[in-house]
């Protein structure tokens, strides 16, 4: 199974419990962490957001309360944006299946492009980025929020313990889903170990690029602009 077969079946798998599973096993910090993220790169009432492996949407939610009017979510997994659009919240945008190697956008139509806990996913992830960069408009920013391994040895032994023994465990219990939840452990410990996010922007364009740790380094929010 290539990796893009893989993604799509397990979030389609997943979808009707993503949301539970999100808020619970992070303990409700991951509204907090949207939130740093859109503030750390000043989206405004006058953007026009792209949010790029939507799932089920609360990154596009949490723009919609910072003002933003103009937003289009994407994903790859139809299930997920099923549930997008069953949101009471959700009423101001609109919904692509695609991925983010083949936005189905005009050359810099939006301002901004989001992408929370999905950048791992990508199957290609410099043509993702390119992707990115064709669509945006010129100044345009792209906000990227995704796990990382902590660098404090003891904050590392304590997020390993809980990722590999007990995220897993109760992700399979609700989900129903083994797969998934130990997917998600080894896509983050590989995409920590391979992947250079800064660097792959840079070499795909951007420029301006900063880089924010939060939550004892389990995250990292990086913004780059085109």
């Amino acid at each position: 199974m290539n990796k893009k077969t893989q993604v799509k079946r397990i979030f389609d798998s997943i979808s009707r419990r993503y949301d539970l599973l999100n808020h619970l096993l992070s303990a409700g910090i991951d509204f907090y962490w949207r939130k740093k993220s859109l503030k750390l790169t000043k989206i405004s009432a006058d953007s026009h957001l792209l949010d790029v492996a939507c799932g089920t949407g609360d990154f596009a939610i949490a723009a919609k309360k910072f003002g933003v009017k103009k937003i289009i979510g994407a994903d790859l997994s139809i299930n997920m944006l099923k549930e997008f659009n069953r949101k009471k919240n959700w009423s101001i945008g609109t919904t692509v299946q695609t991925v983010a190697e083949h936005i189905p956008f005009k050359n810099e139509t939006f301002t901004n492009i989001t992408v929370a806990f999905g950048v791992r996913n990508f199957y290609d992830i410099p043509e993702g980025f390119r992707s990115f960069n064709r669509v945006l408009r010129k100044n345009g920013k792209v906000t990227i929020l995704e796990f990382r391994l902590p660098k404090n040895f003891i904050v590392k032994g304590l997020y390993n313990f809980y990722f590999n023994k007990i995220l897993p465990l109760i992700g399979k219990i609700i989900s129903k889903d083994q797969e998934a939840y130990t997917y998600l452990p080894e896509s983050v410990n590989a995409f920590d170990e391979n992947v250079n996010i800064a660097k792959l922007l840079s070499e795909t364009g951007f420029k301006n690029i900063q880089e924010f740790a939060l939550t004892f380094g389990i995250v990292q929010v990086i913004i780059a602009e085109k």
